[in-house]
């Protein structure tokens, strides 16, 4: 693969992940540690300064771990569960048409079909850059259900990324991800919301875990940690297994099915489909050198870890690295399902699990935040290389490339991150505070959530661990039925894709389920066509509006700001506004 490919990969891999990781990932729980930040939540004696050298150490010592963690499972996601991973999906198909041999005529339409629609979504970022001069402004803040809608995050903003996800999920992926918004917002939080003052305190505000978003936070994670861990334990199962039926069989060689060299392929695949299946088989990353890795890259961390943080015990960081390949797990699964990577949200669960166990007396807030941190890093990348293995399964690509290629890319990022975040802090002495040009609201509620966390579970709202338990169970429940039925099954929705609008809202399922009708209405009227050019279509809309966050930074880097507002306001609002201009 050329150099442009693989640029073409980082960089596509860059955009979508920036979307789903600016607002809680790499400088929310670092800068939380600050003074600045300190000083402006409920206490601010306990805090770490930003230092260019710790950040490095710090990321060096945990940014790997993810890397190894989900390695052994790189067949079970690509060739048997068969995820979809849309951004991987939408890159390879980029990079495909860079290599398309020059004799083949549909090639040749399916790369212009992608342009074309590559330059759409481009332009539909631009458009939409234009209008949106605050974060209340712009499509994103259209209610094309109506206001009502609007305030419980029903309304459709015309996202090109979203739309072309939707086209490349299967249809009982869309369906589930707005049967869970659904019931989250449109049925569970409006009826939690009327216990206002019962089950939580009045005036907490939106984004405080002891009010309704506690419910929105650690539902969602219990939905995910169910289904995640039951398709992890039927993983597991099936392959003791096989290796239980190997000894008895007393084959000559038994291999783990993760490690499987040959394995005879379905009589229905595609002469394609048979070939990646065979390259990606070929070249399998050794189980014994990723858990040989996972267990040497944790040593040293355990070791390091609590010389930058000294509050941080070396038995909490053993634990956070004993439950995180199964957190990892989870995250990779549902971000092959959806394409949302929900690496903060474990991060919240590593803060109240570890807050209740290490509590004040064993360093409070700093201890929670760094073991945020550890956690999000650990589940992120295991995300971000099963997304890589994807792009390489269609690209033809070795996996053994794939993973050195993360290896090199975590490597980098490891150093220009931290430089990045470290030219902000000294060219911004006002970063963080309320009203700046960079408030990073996201950084005070990680610190506020590390304050929360050391008194425990118990602090959060009533009913919410009483909720998560069923929650829990019913995902669980759902998968037990789901295999039971067997074929019937695959009507069934899925938890794990269920559970992802119940923190971030329906509006995403919206722009899916658009995606989706656009596909289903293509396939009636020109079936051929549509799968010919349909997944075409969806990368161009999903890597043009991704491509388009590039100048966007660039412009809000140099200071230029959107020209217009475009707001939309109530008939009695727009009365008083007018009343209000008219005076």
């Amino acid at each position: 693969m050329g150099s442009l490919s693989m640029a073409l990969i980082d960089f596509l891999s860059w955009s979508h992940l920036n979307c789903n990781c600016t607002k809680g990932g790499f400088g929310s729980y670092l800068f939380g540690m600050s003074e600045r930040i300190a000083s402006l939540s409920w206490d601010a004696n306990d805090f770490k300064n930003p230092k260019l050298g710790w950040i490095i150490a710090f990321l060096f010592v945990v940014s790997f771990l993810g890397v190894f963690s989900v390695v052994p499972l790189q067949k079970i996601m690509i060739i048997d569960f068969k995820l979809a991973y849309p951004s991987g999906t939408a890159t390879a198909h980029l990079i495909n048409g860079f290599h398309t041999p020059q004799g083949a005529k549909l090639a040749k339409k399916q790369v212009k079909a992608l342009g074309k629609f590559f330059s759409l979504g481009f332009l539909r970022g631009f458009f939409n850059w234009i209008y949106s001069a605050t974060d209340e402004c712009g499509f994103q803040a259209f209610p094309s259900l109506g206001l009502k809608a609007y305030q419980n995050r029903f309304y459709f903003d015309f996202s090109a990324i979203y739309i072309g996800v939707g086209m490349i999920c299967p249809y009982i992926i869309n369906i589930s991800v707005l049967i869970g918004g659904i019931l989250s917002w449109g049925l569970m939080w409006p009826l939690i919301e009327n216990k206002e003052g019962d089950w939580y305190k009045k005036d907490l505000g939106q984004s405080n875990l002891r009010g309704i978003q506690g419910y929105r936070v650690f539902i969602a994670i219990a939905m995910i940690l169910g289904d995640g861990l039951y398709n992890m334990c039927k993983v597991l199962s099936h392959s003791m297994l096989g290796l239980f039926n190997g000894f008895l069989t007393e084959e000559r060689e038994i291999v783990l099915p993760v490690e499987r060299q040959e394995t005879p392929l379905p009589p229905q695949l595609s002469f394609d489909d048979q070939r990646r299946t065979q390259l990606f088989l070929k070249d399998q990353i050794p189980t014994w050198f990723a858990v040989g890795g996972y267990v040497a890259v944790a040593t040293v961390s355990i070791a390091t870890l609590p010389h930058i943080f000294h509050q941080l015990k070396w038995y909490y960081i053993l634990v956070i690295y004993l439950i995180a390949p199964s957190l990892a797990f989870c995250n990779a699964y549902g971000c092959g399902l959806t394409d949302w990577s929900l690496a903060s949200t474990y991060g919240k669960l590593a803060i109240f699990t570890i807050g209740a166990w290490a509590g004040n007396s064993h360093g409070g807030v700093l201890v929670l935040l760094a073991a945020c941190g550890v956690m999000m890093n650990i589940v992120h990348t295991a995300s971000d290389l099963m997304l890589d293995f994807k792009t390489g399964y269609l690209t033809l690509a070795s996996p053994r490339a794939m993973f050195v290629s993360q290896v090199i890319g975590t490597t980098m990022g490891c150093v220009i991150s931290p430089c990045v975040f470290w030219i902000f802090y000294k060219a911004y002495p006002d970063l963080g505070k309320r009203g700046s040009e960079y408030p990073a609201p996201y950084a005070i509620m990680y610190r506020n959530m590390a304050i929360l966390g050391v008194e425990g579970f118990l602090q959060l709202p009533k009913n919410c661990l009483l909720l998560c338990y069923i929650l829990f169970g019913s995902a669980i429940l759902i998968n037990l039925i789901k295999d039971l039925l067997g074929k019937r099954g695959r009507f069934v929705p899925l938890p794990m894709a269920m559970a992802i609008p119940f923190y971030k809202g329906p509006y995403f399922a919206i722009d899916m389920c658009v995606g989706s009708l656009i596909l289903f209405v293509w396939e009636k009227i020109n079936k051929a066509k549509a799968d010919a050019f349909g997944q075409a279509v969806a990368s161009g809309l999903i890597c043009g509006d991704g491509i388009w966050t590039l100048p966007a930074a660039i412009l809000a880097l140099a200071g230029v700001k959107p020209p217009i507002c475009m707001k939309f306001l109530s008939r009695a609002t727009n009365a008083r506004v007018d009343a209000f201009l008219g005076n």
